[in-house]
């Protein structure tokens, strides 16, 4: 199929390449096509090379599982050496190749990313967020999950220069404790969206100041915080109003005597109330209970 693509989009079988390039090619047929098909229209004429390079160089998205997540180091530098625009990074699961060398001019020279996706990048540093902060000023939507070189003082570098985010995830992020959580949150009330799920090292502290700083906040993800319990979940119910869902399974201080103030309003939440549980393992273990009634 790509290989017919290309035949029909050569020279010989008409005249595309005399369209204009900015106006008409990049913007209206090129953005179109996946961004491994655009990578081998490269091959076909080195007219056909100069427009995916200016079509490279004008993407306002680029996200690496269009091509795969082995992406040869020099092939990522060289998609992107002369892109200056992008507004959204995604480069989920490269821990193979990505390192600070090759994202970090990438980072330098795109001031307008307002969402970046990192997740499971193991080979980074710390000195890629602090990039990230210095760079992104508009930045919205960050993930970082399970980044475990993610550190306090590189959080604190994206709470003092990021204070538009909206959603950031600190999955797996192990390093981070409450103070660093704190932080994030006093200078980023704007936050909507935030996971801090599977850290052992967040407590009631953290949840407390994500509360009342910030009230706009919709999602939260406690998943296997072991240290929170119900006295910040109540602060939660308080504090957040426009709360829509919140995840605090294997949280095992935290009880139905604080979930039930949420679940009364509305809030999705990822553990079902007591009664419903027991009923559903009791199912499970009869096999067959025709006289239970789950809408109790």
């Amino acid at each position: 199929a790509p290989w017919r693509l290309m035949m029909s989009l050569t020279p010989s079988r008409g005249c595309l390449l005399d369209l204009p390039w900015e106006d008409i090619l990049v913007p209206h047929i090129l953005c179109h096509l996946p961004l491994q098909q655009l990578l081998s229209l490269q091959r076909v004429s080195k007219s056909f090379q100069s427009l995916i390079q200016l079509y490279l160089a004008n993407m306002r998205c680029f996200d690496s599982s269009q091509i795969g997540p082995a992406i040869p180091r020099a092939a990522f530098v060289n998609l992107l050496k002369d892109n200056e625009v992008l507004q959204q990074l995604a480069l989920q699961n490269c821990s193979d190749w990505l390192t600070d060398r090759e994202l970090l001019p990438v980072i330098g020279q795109n001031h307008h990313l307002h969402q970046i996706q990192l997740k499971g990048c193991a080979q980074l540093s710390r000195h890629a967020l602090v990039a990230i902060s210095l760079s992104c000023p508009n930045l919205r939507r960050l993930s970082l999950a399970h980044c475990e070189w993610v550190d306090s003082l590189s959080l604190r570098s994206l709470a003092d220069h990021c204070k538009a985010l909206e959603a950031v995830d600190l999955t797996a992020c192990r390093q981070l404790k409450d103070e660093a959580i704190c932080y994030l949150a006093q200078k980023c009330g704007r936050l909507k969206s935030l996971s801090l799920a599977v850290n052992a090292n967040v407590g009631d502290v953290a949840v407390e100041e994500i509360a009342k700083c910030c009230p706009e906040l919709e999602h939260l993800d406690l998943t296997g915080c072991l240290r929170v319990k119900n006295d910040s979940i109540r602060v939660l119910a308080e504090y957040c109003p426009k709360l829509r869902s919140l995840k605090v399974k294997h949280c095992h201080n935290v009880a139905e005597s604080s979930l039930s103030i949420l679940r009364s309003r509305g809030v999705e939440l990822d553990v079902e109330p007591p009664l419903q549980r027991a009923l559903v393992l009791l199912q499970d273990v009869v096999g067959f209970a025709p006289f239970i009634n789950l809408q109790i």
